[in-house]
Order: C-alpha cells, then sequence, then structure tokens
C-alpha cells in the first residue's frame, strides 16, 4: 500500500488533513480498485482530475465518489460528444446527492456493525476491551428527504433521566451530511443522505465490554514425548442467541507432530505451516459448552530455549446484535407530498482482535 503524504505552507487542522487523507483514498480505490504503485502509474492522468475537482485552493471541495463518477469517468475520452456537464449537485448546497433520484419503493437499509476488540492475560484478567462500531446505510430514497434518527445515547438520557439500558459512546464520527448543530443540542442524528451505500458514523465504546465467547485450555505435557491440549469454549449470552462461523485458532509447538483429536461439536483441523490447530463450529448456542482435546507427538530432546507462546485466536459472529447495547429509537424520513418510506435495522457483533494468552 503506498503511503499518502501533504504539504502545508502553515500551521493546519491536522484532523482536517488526516481526514482529507483517508477520503482520497478511499476514492482512489473506488475508482480503480486497489491502490498500488502500478495502478498508481496507469492512472494518473485520472488523479490529476480528481484532484482538481476534490481540493480548491488548499480546502476540500466535492469527496462524494457517487458524484464525482457522474462526470469523471475513465473512459469519458471514448465519449463521441463534448466533455460531460457537471451534475446540478456540485453548485447545490447538497453537494454529495444528485436531484430527480427516483425508487419504485422507498426504502433504507441500516446496518450496526460492531467488532469486539479483547485481550486476555494468562493470569485471565482483561487487559484489553473495547467495541468499535459504524452504522453503514444503504439509501434507496427518492427525492430529497431528511432523516432522522435517535439512539439510546447516555448524554441524551443524562439531561432526561429514566430507566432505560444507555451507551457511552467515544470518538464518534460522522458522515459529512449529519448536521452537528441539531445532534449537540438535541442529541438527534439529522441528515439529508447520499444515494446507495455510505458510512453514517463510527464510534468506540469501552465499558461494560463483554467477551461474549470464552475459551480455556489447558495443557499437560507427559515426560518428553508426548502433550495433551483441553479447551473448552462457551457461549457467555442468551439460549435465544446464536454465534455462527466460529473458529478458534490454537497455537502449540513447531515441532509438534502426529496430531489426533477428539471433538464434542464442529471439526478439528492440524495446520503445520501456522504450528495451530484451527477448531471450527457452525454455531453455539447461548449457555452451551463445548470441549475438544488434542494429543501431539513432541521430539524427545528439548529446546534450549523455550518458545513465545502465541495467544489463542477466536472468531465469531452473532446476528441480531449489537455488543455496546446500541438501539434505535425511532427513524423519521421525511419528504414533500404524499411521501412513503420503509427503514429496517439490522445489527451484527463480530470478534476484531480477540486474543487470549495461555
Amino acid at each position: 500500500m503506498e503511503p499518502l503524504v501533504c504539504t502545508i505552507k502553515r500551521n493546519t487542522n491536522i484532523s482536517l488533513s488526516f481526514s482529507f487523507l483517508f477520503k482520497v483514498k478511499q476514492i482512489f480505490i473506488e475508482y480503480f480498485g486497489d491502490l498500488e504503485q502500478e495502478s498508481i502509474k496507469d492512472n494518473f492522468i485520472l488523479i490529476y482530475e480528481l484532484l482538481d475537482e476534490i481540493m480548491d485552493f488548499g480546502y476540500p471541495q466535492i469527496t462524494e465518489t457517487t458524484i464525482l463518477q457522474e462526470y469523471i469517468t475513465q473512459e469519458s475520452y471514448k465519449l463521441k460528444q463534448g466533455a460531460p456537464r457537471p451534475p446540478a449537485a456540485v453548485t447545490n448546497a447538497v453537494s454529495w446527492r444528485s436531484e430527480g433520484i427516483k425508487y419504485r419503493k422507498n426504502e433504507l437499509f441500516m446496518d450496526i456493525i460492531e467488532s469486539i476488540n479483547f485481550l486476555v492475560n494468562t493470569r485471565g484478567s482483561v487487559v484489553h476491551s473495547e467495541i468499535l462500531g459504524q452504522i453503514l446505510i444503504n439509501c434507496c430514497l427518492s427525492g430529497m428527504p431528511e432523516v432522522s434518527l435517535c439512539f439510546n445515547d447516555n448524554a441524551l438520557f443524562n439531561q432526561n433521566p429514566i430507566k432505560a439500558n444507555v451507551v457511552d459512546f467515544e470518538d464518534i464520527k460522522f458522515h459529512s451530511s449529519v448536521r452537528l448543530s441539531r445532534f449537540e443540542n438535541e442529541r438527534v442524528i439529522s441528515f439529508i443522505p447520499p444515494d446507495k451505500e455510505f458510512e453514517l458514523m463510527s464510534y468506540r465504546v469501552t465499558n461494560h465490554v463483554r467477551p461474549y465467547i470464552v475459551v480455556e485450555a489447558a495443557l499437560q505435557k507427559y515426560s518428553h514425548s508426548r502433550m495433551e491440549i483441553t479447551t473448552r469454549v462457551k457461549g457467555q449470552f442468551k439460549e435465544r442467541i446464536t454465534a455462527t462461523d466460529v473458529v478458534i485458532i490454537i497455537p502449540v509447538p513447531s515441532d509438534a507432530s502426529s496430531p489426533r483429536f477428539s471433538t464434542m461439536k464442529g471439526s478439528v483441523e492440524w495446520a503445520p505451516a501456522d504450528s495451530a490447530i484451527i477448531w471450527s463450529m457452525n454455531s453455539i448456542k447461548g449457555g452451551k459448552e463445548f470441549v475438544m482435546k488434542a494429543h501431539l507427538g513432541l521430539p524427545s530432546v528439548d529446546a534450549e530455549e523455550p518458545e513465545a507462546k502465541p495467544p489463542i485466536r477466536v472468531k465469531f459472529k452473532i446476528q441480531y446484535l449489537a455488543a455496546s447495547g446500541l438501539q434505535i429509537k425511532y427513524v423519521r424520513i421525511i419528504e414533500k407530498g404524499n411521501y412513503e418510506a420503509t427503514s429496517w435495522v439490522r445489527c451484527l457483533t463480530k470478534s476484531g482482535d480477540f486474543q487470549i494468552r495461555i
């Protein structure tokens, strides 16, 4: 991946600079795929055109790919007529959405995706835990609608104390279409959405983070010729909830051999190239516990220096659950005329950097 660098002549907002660089990277990837040295050389003319539109006199301008793609295309030189006219959105107050968008059925799809980062030391104590979340939207709405939504934000309910599950959000980052003043005053996210898919917001939660999947491993060595690893996994969530695509990667010594496995559920794979055992299960229901035993051969002579022990890595997905406890209280879609629209909300919790030291 090629690094991005910007040069400045005076002090500026460093957060704005980083945000702009990440946006430029996203635009380039959406235009010509992987951002590699070869792709930059092959598309340098296109890059000049894009930079001319997304920045003017050192200030970010149009950064929505859907708008840029309406008049800057890789095959524009093939057009027989004159150069395409810029869309009206370029000069509108709402530069991220074109006018005249029409759909037969007005629908707004909202996905709440949260990744759990967890690190447990050899004594079983939690060293690091956090939830990184994002709200993704696929907008299939006609016209120029305004969308408002509210969730169980702790800052909101501190002003109006009621008995409710609230969430402390940190490092909130919004899409440029969100009216920040209304969020600060009313804790309501109000915006005119771009067409199709975009990220509405991202956030971080560090309090009350649960592991959901608990893994314990016990290692027993017999003389110097073999070892046994007993691994237990348990779903720490309600019985009606199911974790899917569960994968537990258990490290073993690099000189281990002759593996034999026995398990109550799923399948076990020996990965000698990675010095690991991969225990896979299609699903685990809440409150259920399963055991896997692995018998491995060892060389008769101990190594002079013991190997460093990599952590156990855990992967999983839980549909219809937001680990942070985030709940969308309401979604309102307002547009002129007899306008009917439907909103859909889905949740997904998955493992991020989930490690357990042994």
